[in-house]
Parts: C-alpha cells; structure tokens; sequence
C-alpha cells in the first residue's frame, strides 16, 4: 500500500507551487480539482445529477457544465454548495481511490485537495499537510493572478474554511506568506520529514 499524503491549503494560499514541487521530489500527485472536472464531463452520472439539481442555467452553449453560471449559484448559498458537494464528493472519492489503489507499493501519493476540511473525510491519510498564507494575501492574489474583483476575491476565500481550522487538521504546515522561494524552502523541509517518515 502507498504512503497516502493529503496536501491541502485555500484559494491561492500556493498549493499548487507545493504540488508541483512534491511532484519534482518523487511524489506521485493526485489532482482533486482535475478529478472533480473529469465526473461532472457530459456523459458521466454526476453531470446529469447536477442539471437535475441546478437546472438547464448550469449548462452551456457546447453542452457541457457551465462552471461560471453554477458557481453563481453555489459559492453564496451554503445549503446550494452542499447539495453540490453530495453530488460531486463521492465521485471523487471513488475515483481516487483507484488511482491510490493503481500506485506502487512503495511510493508517496499525494492527493491534492483544497477542500479537505470543508468535505470532512474521514481521516484516511497517513498525514495531512496544509498550505499557509494570509487571507488578505490569498485575495490580493486571486485579484493580481486570476482578474477576481475584490468581491469576488472575498466571497471565494469566505466560503472556505479558515486557516486555523485547516491548521488545526493538519500534521505539518507549509509556510508560504512570503515569496515563491521561501514557500519552496518551507515545502521542501516538510517533503524531507515526510520522506524520513515514511519512506
């Protein structure tokens, strides 16, 4: 069985720099938001489940879900997220855990997931590792990096939860308020206990 490592943090607190460091270091990397994209395709149950949900709004030109119109809907109504989630989670779960399943004996996985204290999984992992950064750090740079509006910026980061709870779930912290170098500093240092643990 692989070493399983959730590796998690907010909207733009530099998750995905620790990704694609850990992935350089030897992890192999399990993208919770690419898997979320691939069980809502057209044709998968999950997109069926979402128009029966959401309504015809949530489906674009093309035929496929209009991402856009259902975070419209979802990201300022919690009872509309949740009923989302209920949709989406148990995809992603089972998705994940064949590609766990598919990994070598010997190996680290590291399944990325932003919304691993919101979703309350069960604690399956062999460590969680959480991405830290200011919350006025995170808005400024959903507006500076992805065009986000500062109420935008506000509502996405408020709809997560709080870095302290994320800190509180967390068996090491990755420090990245400052720059990318000194995040890579910070995530290598955690790579090396991870390592030294389990491998």
């Amino acid at each position: 069985m692989p070493t399983v490592i959730a590796l998690t943090g907010g909207i733009a607190a530099g998750k995905s720099t620790v990704a694609r460091l850990f992935s350089e270091l030897g992890a192999r990397v399990i993208d919770a938001d690419k898997v979320s994209r691939e069980v809502v395709e057209p044709g998968e149950p999950a997109f069926d489940e979402i128009v029966a949900a959401f309504g015809p709004q949530v489906v674009a030109a093309d035929g496929s879900l209009d991402r856009h119109a259902l975070a419209a809907i979802v990201f300022s109504d919690p009872e509309q997220l949740a009923k989302l989630n209920a949709i989406v989670h148990p995809r992603v779960r089972q998705r994940v855990a064949e590609r766990i399943d598919s990994a070598p004996e010997e190996s680290i996985v590291v399944y990325d997931v932003p919304l691993l204290v919101e979703a309350n999984l069960p604690r399956s992992f062999d460590a969680i590792v959480t991405v830290s950064a200011p919350e006025q750090a995170r808005i400024d740079r959903l507006i500076a990096e992805r065009g986000y509006t500062p109420e935008e910026a506000a509502q996405r980061v408020a709809a997560q939860a709080s870095d302290a709870e994320r800190e509180e779930a967390a068996d090491f912290v990755v420090d990245a308020s400052g720059s990318l170098e000194d995040t890579q500093r910070h995530a290598r240092q955690v790579w090396h206990q991870l390592a030294a643990t389990f491998l």
